[in-house]
C-alpha cells in the first residue's frame, strides 16, 4: 500500500503543495510520485495501480508531451462513477512530465445535459406548428421559429427587427397593445385574441400566450417570448354558432338543418333533447326519428311543397333514439336559399307532449274529483248506517235492561231464570260495546274542528288497536301491545291521531294477511320516549316488507301495491303527522316493514288550544 510497502524517492519538493491530484511520470509512463490529494482518490491503491485513474492512452500522451514539448490539456478519463480531467505539463530538463487531475464529473453531467436539453429544445422549436418567437417589450421581433412561414408566410429572418404590431389589424390595436403591456408588467403574462395579415394580405385570428423576461436585480421587462397559434377556423366556428344561437339556440323548439339531399347537418339544443342526443355529436338520419311512412309523405309531398310554398306541415309522432316513448310533434319544413344561391331546408318541430299532458292530467283531476266524491259519500253513508244501527242497539239494551229487571223482579230460584238473566247480560255488554263503537265509527267520519290537546300516546294508540281488534282477530293477527305507561304527552288532535295509527295497524294486519294466509301472525305496537324531546309510536308487522323502489313511493298520493287499494293512507297519514310538527317514516326490517311516528312532546304547563282548519 502507498505510504506502507513502496517507499518512492522524493523527485519534486513542489507536488505535495499541489492541491490539485497530481502524478509524476517518467518518459516510458511509469509512475515515479503522487502527492496527498492523489492519495485520497487512490484510496487501497497501490501505485503501481494509479493507470486505472489515467486515461486508456496515457503513454501515448506522455510520449506526445515530451517529443512535442508541450501541455496537453482536458483529457478525460472514467473512474468508477467519476469523470476525471487530466492536464499532461512536460519536464523536458528532467525528461518527465506532471500529470494534474481534477474531478468534474458534475461539471460534464451538466453540460452534457445542456446539450441534451439544447437538441430537444431546437427539435420542438423546428416541428411545432405554433409560431415561437421572442420580441423587444415594443414588440419588434427578435427571432422566430420556422412555423413563421407556414403561418404567416414569412421566414424568420424576415421578420427579425419588424415590429409585430404593424401585421396586426387596426380595429382595437390600440386597446390590445396597452392591456397586453400593462398585463406584462403586472402579471408577467397575457393571453390574447386579435387578427393578423398574411404575407398575402389576408387576414388571420391568432390567439398569443405572451410571458415577460425580466432583470434579474430591477425587474424590468427586457423581452417577451410569446407563443401563437392559428385559431382562424375555430373562430369561424364560434362566428357560425353565435350567428344560429341568436335564431334558434334560444328557441323552445327543436330546429334541425337539412341538406337538399336530406342530411342533418345541425341540431339546436331543444333538438338534442327531444331526440336523446344531448351527450352525443353525432347527426342522425331522419330514417332513425322519423316513421317510415312521414318519410314517404315527404319525397312524396313535403320536399315540393316546400319549395313552392316556402313551408310544409305534418301532424306526426316522433322516435327519439334509444327506444324512447315516441313524442307527439307538428313537423314544418321550411325552404331556404343562401345568397350564394343554394337551397338549404329547415325542420322545426313543435312538441304536442305539454298539452297532451295537460289534457291527461285534466282527465286524472276530474277522476280524482270524482273519486273523492265517492269517498265522501261512502263516508256520509257510513255515519248513516252507525246512526241507523245506533237506534236497534239502543232498543236492545233497553229491552234487555228491561228483561233483567222483571227477572230480579219474579224472585224465582229457577236455573232457568238464571241462565236468561246471565244471556241478557251479556246481551246489554256486547250491545253496549257495539253502541261504542259506533259513537267512535261516527266520531270519526265526523267533519269539523281539528281540536288540538295534550293527549297520552298509550291511550290513543289502544283505543286505535280497539278499534281494529275484529280485523285483526278475523285475519288471525295478534296485536302485541308494548305501550309503557309513563309516556309524555304529546300535542295534537285525537280524532286525526287515531285516524293515522289506525291506519298504520290496519295496513300491518293486511300485510300479515298477505304474508301468513290462514296462519297465526303478530304485529307489535309499541312507544317510547326518545332523549330528544320526541315520542315514537311504532307500528311492526310481520309482513313482506317493500323494496327500496317501493319504499320510495309508498307515502306517494295515489300509489299502491294492493289491488283494490286508493293509495292515499299513508300520503294522508304523514300529512297529519306533519301538520302536527311530527314526522312519519317506514323502516324496513329483515321480516316485514315498522311505521315509526314521532311526534314533540307537550311541555308542561301548556294550555289546551283549538285549532279550526
Amino acid at each position: 500500500m502507498i505510504g506502507n510497502s513502496v517507499r518512492v524517492p522524493r523527485c519534486s519538493p513542489l507536488l505535495d503543495h499541489d492541491p490539485q491530484p497530481s502524478l509524476l511520470l517518467d518518459a516510458q509512463a511509469r509512475p515515479l510520485e503522487l502527492n496527498a490529494a492523489l492519495r485520497v482518490l487512490l484510496e487501497q491503491l497501490s501505485l503501481a495501480e494509479c493507470e486505472s485513474l489515467l486515461p486508456v492512452n496515457y503513454v501515448s500522451l506522455v510520449q506526445a508531451c515530451l517529443g512535442q514539448a508541450r501541455a496537453i490539456e482536458n483529457v478525460e478519463a472514467q473512474f468508477a462513477d467519476r469523470i476525471l480531467v487530466w492536464t499532461f505539463i512536460p519536464d523536458p530538463g528532467g525528461n518527465r512530465v506532471l500529470a494534474r487531475c481534477r474531478d468534474a464529473s458534475a461539471q460534464i453531467a451538466a453540460e452534457r445535459e445542456s446539450v441534451k436539453a439544447r437538441r430537444l429544445y431546437r427539435l420542438i422549436i423546428e416541428n411545432t406548428t405554433d409560431l415561437i418567437s421572442r420580441h423587444t417589450p415594443d414588440g419588434c421581433f427578435l427571432d422566430a421559429s420556422p412555423a413563421s412561414w407556414a403561418l404567416l408566410g414569412y421566414w424568420p429572418g424576415e421578420l427579425r427587427g419588424r415590429p409585430a404590431q404593424r401585421l396586426f389589424h387596426r380595429q382595437g390595436l390600440a386597446r390590445l397593445a396597452r392591456r397586453a403591456r400593462e398585463g406584462l408588467e403586472q402579471d408577467g403574462y397575457y393571453t390574447m385574441t386579435y387578427r393578423i395579415r398574411h404575407r398575402q394580405g389576408h387576414y388571420l385570428w391568432f390567439e398569443t400566450a405572451c410571458r415577460a423576461i425580466r432583470e434579474t436585480y430591477t425587474g424590468a421587462v427586457v423581452e417577451v417570448v410569446s407563443v401563437s397559434r392559428d385559431i382562424t377556423a375555430r373562430v369561424q366556428a364560434e362566428e357560425t354558432t353565435r350567428r344560429l344561437a341568436e335564431v334558434v339556440e334560444a328557441h323552445t323548439d327543436p330546429v334541425l338543418f337539412i341538406q337538399p339531399g336530406g342530411a342533418v347537418t345541425y341540431l339546436n339544443p331543444a333538438a338534442r333533447r327531444i331526440l336523446g342526443l344531448l351527450e352525443s355529436p353525432q347527426m342522425p338520419s331522419l330514417a332513425q326519428f322519423l316513421g317510415s311512412e312521414v318519410l314517404a309523405c315527404l319525397h312524396r309531398e313535403g320536399w315540393s311543397n316546400a319549395e313552392r310554398h316556402g313551408r310544409w306541415s305534418l301532424d306526426t309522432r316522433l322516435q327519439p333514439l334509444g327506444g324512447a316513448v315516441t313524442v307527439p310533434v307538428v313537423l314544418m319544413l321550411l325552404a331556404h336559399r343562401s345568397a350564394s344561391g343554394e337551397r338549404f331546408y329547415s325542420l322545426v318541430v313543435r312538441d304536442l307532449t305539454e298539452r297532451e299532458l295537460r289534457e291527461a292530467q285534466q282527465r286524472h283531476h276530474q277522476d280524482e274529483l270524482a273519486h273523492t266524491a265517492r269517498l265522501v259519500t261512502l263516508g256520509e253513508l257510513a255515519s248513516g248506517i252507525a246512526h241507523e244501527m245506533n237506534q236497534p242497539l239502543a232498543a236492545v239494551v233497553n229491552y234487555a235492561n228491561a228483561s233483567q229487571r222483571y227477572l230480579s223482579a219474579l224472585g224465582s230460584d229457577s236455573p232457568a231464570a238464571e241462565r236468561v238473566a246471565q244471556g241478557l247480560e251479556r246481551i246489554s255488554v256486547h250491545a253496549n260495546h257495539a253502541a261504542q263503537v259506533i259513537k267512535r265509527l261516527r266520531a270519526f267520519l265526523r267533519k269539523g274542528r281539528r281540536r288540538m290537546e295534550a293527549l297520552n300516546p298509550r291511550e290513543v294508540a289502544r283505543e286505535a288497536v280497539r278499534l281494529c281488534a275484529w280485523e285483526a282477530g278475523d285475519c288471525q293477527v295478534t296485536i302485541e301491545d308494548r305501550l309503557p305507561d309513563n309516556l309524555p304527552l304529546i300535542y295534537a288532535d285525537r280524532v286525526l291521531l287515531e285516524q293515522v295509527l289506525l291506519n298504520l295497524l290496519r295496513n300491518a294486519i293486511e300485510a300479515n294477511r298477505e304474508a301468513h294466509p290462514g296462519r297465526p301472525s303478530r304485529l307489535v305496537i309499541g312507544a317510547a320516549a326518545q332523549r330528544d324531546g320526541w315520542v315514537q309510536i311504532d307500528v311492526s308487522d310481520q309482513g313482506p316488507g317493500v323494496s327500496p323502489a317501493q319504499l320510495e313511493q309508498i307515502f306517494t298520493p295515489f300509489y299502491t301495491s294492493k289491488a283494490n287499494g286508493l293509495g292515499l293512507g299513508l300520503s294522508m297519514s304523514r300529512s297529519i303527522i306533519e301538520g302536527f310538527g311530527g314526522e312519519l317514516q317506514a323502516v324496513p326490517m329483515s321480516a316485514g316493514l315498522q311505521m315509526c311516528c314521532r311526534l314533540p312532546a307537550h311541555a308542561q304547563g301548556g294550555a289546551t288550544q283549538q285549532q279550526q282548519e
